[in-house]
C-alpha cells in the first residue's frame, strides 16, 4: 500500500525497519528469497549499486511516495537516515537482512566496502517528481 504525501510528511525514523529475509541453508550454499509478504509492497523496480569508489556517497534524497528495500548482497555499507528531527545510521552487511525505508525519510549511503553490492527493490517505477533531492526542501516538506 502506497503512502500519500501527507502520510509521508508524518513518517519518522521509527517507521524504518530491518527485515530478516528467509534463508534456506544447504551444504551447497545458502539461498534467500524475497517473495509473498517478505516486504510490504510489490516491487516495481529493481536496481543495484556496485563499484562505488572509496569515499563516495550515494542516495542523498527522499521519496514522497516510494518505499524501498535495501540489501547488502555483498560487502557492507552504512545507511544514514534522517526524518527532519532525528538521525540514525544502520550498517547493512548480511545478504539475508534488508532495510525497509518508508516514504518521507532522507537517506544517504556511504562507507561502501570493497566489492560491495547494494540491491534496491522499489515500490514504484522511476519518477523524478517523487524525489526530494535537496535537504533544505526535504525539511520544508516535512514541516509544511
Amino acid at each position: 500500500m502506497e503512502k500519500s504525501s501527507y502520510e509521508s510528511k508524518m513518517t519518522n525514523i521509527s517507521d524504518v525497519r530491518l527485515i530478516e529475509i528467509p534463508k534456506i541453508q544447504d551444504r551447497r550454499g545458502n539461498l534467500s528469497v524475497v517473495e509473498g509478504d517478505t516486504i510490504p509492497f510489490v516491487s516495481q523496480r529493481v536496481y543495484y549499486l556496485y563499484d562505488v569508489p572509496s569515499g563516495s556517497k550515494r542516495g542523498g534524497h527522499a521519496h514522497k511516495e516510494q518505499q524501498q528495500f535495501l540489501i547488502a548482497l555483498s560487502g557492507s555499507f552504512d545507511v544514514i537516515l534522517k526524518d527532519g528531527k532525528n538521525k540514525k545510521t544502520i550498517t547493512l552487511n548480511r545478504p539475508n537482512l534488508g532495510l525497509l525505508i518508508v516514504p518521507g525519510i532522507w537517506r544517504e549511503i556511504e562507507n561502501f566496502s570493497s566489492g560491495s553490492v547494494c540491491l534496491v527493490l522499489s515500490s514504484n517505477q522511476f519518477s523524478e517528481e517523487d524525489y526530494i533531492r535537496e535537504f533544505k526542501k526535504f525539511k520544508l516538506f516535512k514541516n509544511g
